[in-house]
């Protein structure tokens, strides 16, 4: 069931276009989640079940650690709704990407 969505914003420790490439990283596992993912120019918004969200905002980190930042920091915005039928991306965003 789909109850919360999840916006992160990881910074990793890294020095010029290398945060790219970690961010890159950050950014393909949480697609290969199969959940709904937008990537946006901040932050990438997931949506998904409450505690399997929580674990993988813990697993991005451990993702740039991995990658050789010596330290990240992170942006995390949660919209929970335990019972339920949080807005979603698309209700939020389709109406402005046509």
């Amino acid at each position: 069931m789909i109850n919360a969505s999840v916006a992160i914003q990881v910074l990793p420790a890294v020095e010029g276009q290398e945060v790219i490439r970690v961010v890159d990283k950050v950014i393909e596992y949480l697609k290969s989640s199969g959940l709904n993912v937008y990537v946006g120019p901040f932050e990438t918004t997931v949506e998904g079940e409450y505690d399997q969200l929580m674990e993988m905002v813990k697993r991005c980190q451990l993702i740039c650690i991995e990658e050789g930042a010596p330290s990240v920091m992170s942006y995390v915005k949660i919209s929970y709704k335990p019972e339920g039928g949080i807005w979603t991306i698309d209700e939020k965003v389709t109406k402005h990407h046509q």
